[in-house]
């Protein structure tokens, strides 16, 4: 089998790190965060949610960053609600939008409503404008289901991008990463989130001190500090926080430098 870092031209032991922003288009404070953190700041990607409220904001603002797409089944805020964009029945909830759980979508969701929403949300990024690096599964709605891994997989070899999966430490039931080798889709060899961090700074820089060799994800989602993002979401403050790490915190920057580790982006597994 050969390795990702084989397949990218690099040494056996090499530290690659692609610092990933999640939650481009779910608000504006988080659009005007990833754009800094991604032109000024440490991001290397970003993942678009297509039938987010502002992600045709983040259409209009995009400049040719590394973005992907973030595969969208689930709307997890009781009042600040989005759904499928091909309206599709078995992808709402009672609430006006998408289900707010992963277990009430899987319970509901149609298989062939599922993968037309996913094929919707990947055209309407393209046709906004967007040159996808990669796919993402928000929430894990369709990578840590055997049934929706398939067309997640499906898409992934349609469309030709590289993909990303739960840390293989995670117990799926299945054999994701095997699959998606065996298919000759690209994903990272780790992945790291400092969602729902006590202290996502001090997360994020322990991330960054023990990193292995190979390819590493490392998921965060920064936002600024503003009334709209206090209201949405009850985790502000971590978001907030990962802003200020991927553009303000030179103590953190200094680390990456030291780290010995290198910044990529998804463009390049897309290219490998």
């Amino acid at each position: 089998m050969t390795s990702l870092l084989e397949r990218l031209g690099r040494p056996p032991d090499s530290k690659l790190v692609i610092l990933v922003c999640d939650g481009l288009g779910s608000s504006n404070a988080a659009n005007q965060a990833i754009n800094e953190s991604l032109r000024t700041g440490m991001a290397t990607s970003a993942a678009l949610q297509v039938p987010c409220p502002w992600a045709r904001g983040a259409a209009a603002s995009y400049q040719g960053e590394d973005v992907g797409v973030s595969l969208t089944f689930n709307a997890p805020y009781e009042v600040y609600r989005w759904g499928p964009i091909t309206h599709a029945p078995s992808l709402f909830d009672g609430n006006g939008g998408f289900p707010t759980t992963l277990t009430d979508l899987w319970e509901h969701a149609d298989p062939d409503e599922i993968r037309r929403e996913a094929c919707s949300q990947i055209a309407r990024a393209i046709l906004w404008g967007f040159d996808p690096s990669f796919l993402h599964a928000h929430m894990h709605a369709l990578s840590a289901r055997p049934e929706f891994f398939d067309i997640y997989l499906g898409l992934a070899l349609e469309f030709d991008l590289p993909i990303t999966l739960p840390d293989p430490a995670i117990e799926l039931g299945f054999p994701a990463r095997k699959l998606a080798n065996d298919e000759g889709v690209l994903c990272a060899d780790h992945v790291v989130s400092t969602a729902n961090a006590s202290r996502p700074l001090a997360a994020l820089t322990n991330a960054i001190a023990t990193v292995d060799p190979g390819v590493t994800e490392i998921h965060l989602s920064p936002a600024f500090d503003t009334e709209e993002i206090r209201s949405l979401d009850p985790n502000w403050m971590g978001r907030v926080a990962d802003a200020h790490a991927l553009i303000n915190d030179l103590t953190f920057r200094a680390q990456v430098e030291r780290s010995g580790v290198e910044l990529i982006g998804f463009a390049e597994l897309r290219s490998a």
